[in-house]
């Protein structure tokens, strides 16, 4: 009977250590970097119980500007300290000397201190390259100078480049392959998710010691340095923003109140974005909760008078803008006697400077009793309903998207629409269901004063590995589809020009910038209303200088009321501002 017992006590005895011994096996040989369904590095954490640390680089990849200047960060030389230095006879006295810090306040420092720190953080004390070799030269344990990589307090283009955050969830769901910390910053707008993959840290950078558990020292006082020594990674994403321009942009759209709305300036020549401003801005003590985070100039918005510059070229190509012809400007387009805008009788040309709504309302219904298609087809030739962003195969990556967030334009919304008369008049002054993204309108600017030749958007250039070798290229690719020809981009020149030079044209307050400016205003009815008044969107799309262009530029503010929130001033600044950046 004692027998039977001993042998069960035995057997369960075995099956007990066995699975613990598996269980031990799965914890420190199996699953040491992967443990749990929270994917626990057992390894970082057993470390991190018995060491400390300052993290010197995230290992995530870099933004910089098309000049290689960061963007989203900075590199600062700063002076670190170590909390042991509490504990043994550290010359703060020299120390002092270097970096100009009083003695006793580098001292209190230390003894507030719980963890490695640079000093100042987060506005640290910027060093010298003459004090950095200075203070390595003495050799003081636990006090370095080193360059720590630090996020912005103000990110240009913040919309843009976009966000990050940790959401364990979405590691796993985005990265079921990939053995990633919970804690792995991951990119949730703009082009930090567009190019999270590339962006991905191989590991941090970082000085690390071990401590005992009262935090002094334990192995003496040997810091060291921990870095991924890979060559190549955190990659360098090189986008096509110029910092300077970006944040003297940024500073017009402020200085000009613009609550609602930006501007887009795209460089002509490789059709690449030099500054993208978005208002509302992001809400720093709550970056996900609300309409700062939307890149507006990505977003649909109901354009105007803009869209009459679709309605032109179909109506040059159609011979519809006869010298000879006159337009009745004295009514509006129901027929009706206009009391705010009575210009009289208008020639074609003359029409589209003072921007005459009636005009283009009756030519938008000639061109949809010969083809209902019409106004669709000219507004996909001058890339207002296309996407405009880059997009191709990278790797293994098919069809990859620089500008994922970016909508697709519209004319019309159904075929009832489209074959309505009235429908189509109201579509020809870019109201009713006309829409398209001030990107799109920038790039049907780009597309004219390139003689009708269409290109995609870039933001990007090319991702750089670390050592500075390119990893991808993003060429300069056309837009698929047909175009407008040369002649009729010709035309739209002189036309857009004429808004400027004619005395009476709605963007004759340009006509004295140092750069020629040839461009189309617009005032769009929303729909919306404040107080009883009805609000608006307020743009200006152009190019310049008119006989060289080098810039595109549309600045529009949404959802103003009708005597206040103009776009010229802001407009003009910008150009202004150009001049003089292009000739310092």
């Amino acid at each position: 009977m004692w027998k039977r017992r001993a042998l069960g006590w035995l057997l369960i005895c075995i099956t007990g250590l066995t699975l613990l011994l598996v269980r031990l096996i799965q914890i420190q040989l199996m699953e040491t970097e992967t443990f749990s369904k929270h994917n626990i590095n057992l390894l970082e954490e057993s470390v991190k119980q018995r060491t400390q640390e300052l993290v010197i680089d995230n290992g995530r990849g870099n933004f910089l500007d098309r000049n290689g200047v960061m963007l989203t960060h900075k590199k600062v030389s700063v002076l670190v300290l170590f909390p042991f230095l509490k504990k043994i006879d550290w010359d703060a006295k020299k120390v002092s000397e270097i970096t100009g810090v009083p003695e006793n306040i580098l001292k209190m420092a230390v003894e507030g201190a719980k963890k490695p720190f640079a000093y100042g953080d987060p506005q640290p004390v910027e060093l010298t390259t003459a004090q950095m070799e200075q203070i390595n030269q003495l050799n003081i344990p636990g006090v370095f100078a080193i360059e720590k990589k630090f996020e912005r307090s103000q990110i240009p283009a913040e919309q843009l480049i976009g966000l990050t955050g940790e959401n364990p969830e979405e590691v796993k769901k985005r990265y079921p392959d990939k053995e990633l910390s919970e804690k792995t910053l991951l990119g949730v707008s703009g082009l930090e998710e567009s190019f999270d993959e590339f962006l991905l840290p191989e590991g941090k950078s970082k000085l690390v010691y071990h401590v005992d558990g009262s935090g002094g020292p334990l192995f003496g006082i040997n810091v060291k340095y921990v870095d991924p020594a890979n060559p190549f990674y955190p990659v360098n994403v090189r986008t096509t923003l110029d910092k300077n321009i970006q944040q003297k942009a940024e500073e017009l759209v402020d200085k000009h109140q613009i609550k609602k709305g930006g501007l887009v300036l795209i460089n002509i020549e490789d059709n690449s974005i030099l500054a993208m401003v978005s208002r509302p801005a992001v809400n720093k003590k709550d970056p996900y909760g609300t309409a700062g985070i939307t890149n507006k100039m990505l977003k649909q918005q109901i354009m105007g008078s803009v869209f009459k510059t679709v309605v032109a070229a179909a109506a040059i190509d159609h011979n519809l803008d006869t010298p000879m012809r006159q337009f009745d400007c004295s009514k509006k387009i129901n027929g009706k006697p206009e009391v705010k805008y009575n210009y009289g009788m208008l020639d074609f040309s003359n029409s589209f400077a003072r921007s005459c709504n009636r005009t283009f309302g009756e030519l938008a219904k000639e061109l949809q009793k010969k083809d209902p298609f019409s106004l669709e087809d000219y507004a996909e030739k001058l890339s207002l309903t296309s996407l405009v962003g880059w997009q191709g195969d990278v790797y293994h990556t098919s069809d990859f998207k620089q500008l994922p967030d970016e909508d697709n334009g519209r004319v019309f919304v159904s075929d009832e629409a489209r074959k309505d008369a009235n429908m189509a008049a109201m579509s020809g002054i870019g109201q009713n269901e006309v829409r398209a993204t001030p990107l799109a309108v920038a790039n049907m600017m780009a597309t004219i004063a390139r003689g009708g030749k269409k290109k995609m958007v870039r933001a990007v250039s090319k991702i750089e590995y670390k050592n500075g070798t390119t990893m991808v290229d993003f060429p300069v690719k056309e837009l698929k589809g047909e175009t407008i020809s040369p002649y009729t981009s010709m035309r739209l020149q002189k036309l857009l020009r004429e808004v400027v030079t004619n005395p009476n044209g709605t963007g004759r307050w340009f006509k004295d910038l140092p750069y020629e400016v040839a461009g189309k205003s617009g005032t769009a009815e929303t729909g919306k209303y404040v107080n009883g008044k009805q609000l608006h969107n307020k743009w200006f799309a152009g190019y310049f200088p008119y006989k060289t262009p080098k810039y595109a530029l549309v600045a529009v503010n949404l959802d103003v009321a009708d005597y206040e929130g103009g776009v010229n001033l802001l407009f003009a600044d910008m150009v202004q501002m150009l001049y003089e950046n292009d000739h310092e």
